[in-house]
């Protein structure tokens, strides 16, 4: 049987002049999650938003609300998030002083009542993951540098996801890997064949008429 793979739409790419309905547009066109990436200038060089948009969305659909924080120091904003609507809540491994935080903020995560996500950047050696995969939902591969959408997908990221899908298979896990940068039709079909569960799509989604074509592409 073939597995389902999951579709969440950045909503970083979307017209935030009408979010309400591109919210509802994705969601109509078989999107699973909606992926929110919030940067705070200072993990990553860039700036784009925080717990008030989330709060302002939540509620006003049905799907998953996977937020992505790449900010600094992640423990002393997890609860806002999770608070705001965050289903899912995912922060970075180099954002943490040492394994113990890593722990330390899982727990949290779980204890407030959300799913746990670990994100690893390109240049980071996916293997630092493995001390934590047991307790984790999710294990987010940054295919880009993170910060900027619109990149291109770096090849590097497949050897992760493979590697993450082996480790995951062995010891019977529940936790989904997700890849995030420079996602299209070509890059989304090597992914599915190194193991993803959860392709996140930015540009390849908003802005095109033919929104629901791509997500099912997504999803073959």
């Amino acid at each position: 049987m073939m597995k389902k793979i999951l579709v969440a739409p950045s909503i970083l790419a979307a017209d935030f002049n009408k979010l309400a309905e591109e919210i509802q547009l994705v969601e109509s066109s078989g999107a699973d999650s909606l992926h929110f990436d919030v940067m705070d200038g200072h993990f990553v060089n860039n700036i784009s938003f925080g717990v008030p948009v989330l709060k302002s969305i939540k509620g006003t659909h049905h799907m998953v609300n996977d937020v992505h924080i790449m900010i600094s120091e992640p423990h002393k904003y997890a609860e806002k998030f999770i608070q705001a609507g965050a289903d899912i809540l995912t922060f970075h491994y180099e954002a943490c002083q040492d394994d113990h935080e890593v722990h330390e903020i899982i727990h949290l995560i779980h204890q407030l009542g959300a799913r746990a996500g670990l994100s690893i950047k390109p240049n980071t050696d996916v293997k630092v993951v493995e001390p934590f995969i047991n307790h984790l939902d999710l294990v987010l591969v940054m295919s880009v540098e993170p910060g900027f959408g619109g990149q291109e997908f770096m090849t590097s990221a497949l050897d992760k996801i493979s590697y993450l899908r082996n480790i995951i298979d062995e010891r019977k896990l529940n936790c989904f890997i997700e890849v995030d940068g420079g996602i299209n039709n070509e890059t989304a079909t090597l992914c599915k064949k190194a193991g993803v569960d959860i392709l996140v799509a930015g540009s390849y989604l908003f802005g095109h008429e033919d929104i629901k074509e791509r997500i099912n592409l997504l999803k073959e």
